[in-house]
């Protein structure tokens, strides 16, 4: 909602791909680069978990020109990495193009490069990333294709404020919502 720009990309690669005729479905989804690019961002941004679990270094290894040494406690900053301003220019700005790849190949939501942490990598990597991948681009595509969206009358900026005790927003997040496609499409599910 503060970047307008960013919603009327997205919403206008929605119309391009899926138009307003039907629902975005599961096979769209790897035509839809850039909402993918805005989840990545918001994700490098908001992590679900503020540290990854401990770990413990089974021999003496080096990450990111960093020596480990064998039976060390590793924890991963999940909003240390995302926030890295030695990785990502402007690391508070949201800028969803930051992960389209200068326009080469299809973005994906897991992140190997370890720059921040969407689902766990490695070998013992996230079973579920093709599945959290589909639900979580289908519920925002459809909630961005479905409506068009609105800060409540006076509203100022809409704050993203995490609370100092989780990674809850401080307060609700309010919005108002005005569908935009035919009223059947709304029924179809």
């Amino acid at each position: 909602m503060n970047k307008p720009d960013v919603i009327h990309k997205a919403m206008e690669e929605l119309d391009t791909v899926v138009g307003k005729e039907r629902l975005v479905q599961e096979s769209d989804i790897c035509s839809l680069n850039y909402l993918k690019s805005c989840i990545r961002e918001a994700f490098r941004l908001h992590p679900y978990h503020a540290i990854n679990a401990p770990r413990v270094a089974m021999e003496d290894t080096t990450v990111a020109g960093y020596l480990i040494p064998k039976d060390s406690h590793v924890i991963v900053s999940r909003i240390g990495l995302g926030k890295n301003p030695r990785v990502w220019p402007e690391p508070l700005e949201f800028r969803p193009e930051r992960h389209l790849n200068d326009g080469v190949g299809v973005v994906v939501l897991a992140e190997p490069d370890l720059r921040f942490v969407t689902f766990g990598t490695g070998r013992r990597g996230c079973p579920g990333v093709s599945l959290g991948t589909s639900f979580t681009m289908l519920l925002f595509a459809r909630l961005l294709q479905g409506f068009s969206w609105t800060k409540p009358p006076g509203a100022g900026t809409v704050s993203l404020q995490e609370s100092p005790t989780s990674l809850a927003l401080a307060a609700p997040l309010v919005l108002q919502a005005k569908p935009r496609l035919a009223a059947h499409l709304y029924m179809e599910n």
